[in-house]
């Protein structure tokens, strides 16, 4: 029986973090995946991020802007082309191709940094002293390994509907709606989070006609709301998504042609029929298969592994970190949970705060946050200031052709310690990143009006809008 020094069971954005981190620390580490590429025919390391989630939702991203510029963009630049032709299934196979490299570098790093990887699923069997025993399930070829800590990070699956079965054919989650090779001429959406706007955005660029079905009154309401309005009108006036907010599903039929969806909304009810339907109303902590109840680790009543702030479970030397605890499900807050769990198991005394991670929808234009929106302050009855600055007059923004979009700066309004940053525009998610570094240390809005910006820069907007929270906007 092999024995380590930290199990780690999952191998996605948490999990190969945390098992690289503890081997750069010194520990001998073995981390345990189910994960199988799209063939099935052979393992896949990465986890939902890697192979069926954030990153070929990027590519088909990338890939559906570009054909819709050559559509409709080019012309404003002098470039005339022909006739453009869409491929799907080609489009589909670039994304494949990047996933591929991708999991492919995460079993180069495991091997560099003298990581064991095991195929099979891991489950907990019980303690043989002061180790962990775990299961490795290999289609039924069992074996077990032994080790003082255990890190449990095995995500989250797509939240099921109880109305209807996912077969992946014509009703889709994730996965289904990132392997399509061909564009459906209507398109639902159940869901206008993160996967429902971006899917649909997606394929509304390539030709489908979509309907997005989303249950809650209000649009984006986890974010800023003038930023979620804005986003709101651009989706629905400029870019043609039917949104319809406040639904209620009565009922949904699959046949082999199609889906139609039954439901109400503003007292009325309705029946649309569908090509395609993509089901994304969520997803839930993924605990299956872990043998939790047998060895008492405790879950609370969403699902979800109980930790402390430090990720520890009720069980000794037992930790969890990811989409299966509380807080965010996002990849990278899974990966730094993986970095800070494996140095708490070295003596170290890693930090990381909630209040300070950054959130990103990659629609076009781009939706992204860190901190309190001007909603949570208001009911948290806290003084503030505000600052904005638009993208219309940037001129990077319009050399780009992308010049919609908003940075919001909220401030105390007695300290001006930054407490919100909030952005519509192009390529934010990669500017909210000073956001990030702003509060993370603290920083004033006058700390980011006083810094200089290079000219011309996207990141100019966020400048602006920190100058304006003090009333001295210099474009505004």
């Amino acid at each position: 029986m092999s024995q380590f020094d930290v199990v780690v069971i999952g191998a996605g954005p948490g999990g190969y973090i945390a098992a690289i981190r503890a081997a750069q620390l010194g520990f001998k580490t073995v981390c345990i995946d189910a994960g199988v590429n799209k063939a099935g025919d052979a393992p896949a390391l990465g986890g939902t991020c890697l192979n069926v989630g954030c990153i070929p939702s990027k590519a088909l991203l990338q890939s559906s802007e570009h054909f819709h510029a050559a559509q409709h963009d080019f012309a404003e630049h002098g470039i005339t082309v022909g006739s453009v032709k869409f491929n799907a299934a080609k489009m589909i196979e670039r994304k494949d191709a990047i996933v591929t490299k991708l999991t492919g570098g995460i079993k180069f790093l495991f091997q560099k940094n003298k990581v064991e990887s095991l195929f099979g699923k891991g489950s907990l069997k019980g303690r043989n002293g002061d180790l962990w025993q775990v299961e490795v399930d290999d289609k039924g070829n069992k074996s077990v390994v032994e080790a003082k800590h255990v890190i449990i990070a095995t995500g989250s699956v797509p939240r099921p509907l109880p109305l209807i079965d996912i077969d992946n054919v014509n009703v889709l989650d994730n996965e289904g709606a990132l392997n399509l090779t061909a564009v459906p001429k209507k398109l639902g959406v159940i869901g206008s989070g993160v996967i429902g706007l971006e899917m649909g955005s997606v394929w509304n660029r390539l030709g489908s006609e979509v309907t997005i079905l989303e249950a809650l009154p209000t649009f984006l309401a986890a974010a800023d709301q003038q930023i979620a309005k804005e986003a709101f009108k651009v989706f629905t006036k400029e870019q043609g998504l039917a949104i319809e907010l406040g639904v209620k599903i009565n009922e949904i039929k699959s046949t082999k042609k199609n889906v139609s969806v039954s439901y109400e909304v503003g007292g009325e009810t309705k029946t649309e029929t569908f090509d395609k339907l993509i089901v994304s109303i969520g997803r839930i902590p993924n605990t299956e298969g872990l043998n939790a109840e047998a060895v008492g680790l405790e879950k609370d009543e969403r699902g979800f592994i109980k930790v402390d702030d430090e990720c520890r479970t009720n069980l000794p030397n037992v930790w969890a970190i990811g989409d299966v605890v509380r807080g965010p499900m996002l990849a990278h807050k899974a990966s730094d949970e993986g970095v800070a769990v494996a140095e708490r198991i070295a003596g170290q005394k890693p930090h990381l705060d909630f209040n300070n991670i950054p959130f990103v929808i990659y629609t076009d234009p781009e939706i992204a946050w860190v901190g309190k929106t001007e909603e949570q302050l208001k009911a948290e009855g806290v003084e503030y200031k505000k600052g904005t600055s638009g993208f219309a007059a940037n001129g990077r923004a319009l050399g780009l052709g992308k010049a919609k979009g908003t940075v919001k700066v909220l401030a105390c309004a007695k300290t001006d310690r930054i407490l919100g940053i909030h952005m519509i525009g192009p390529i934010v998610s990669e500017l909210v990143a000073e956001g990030v570094m702003s509060l993370e240390f603290s920083a004033s809005s006058e700390d980011i009006a006083r810094i200089v910006h290079a000219h011309p820069t996207l990141s100019e907007v966020l400048h602006e809008a920190a100058l304006a929270v003090d009333k001295r906007a210099l474009h505004g």
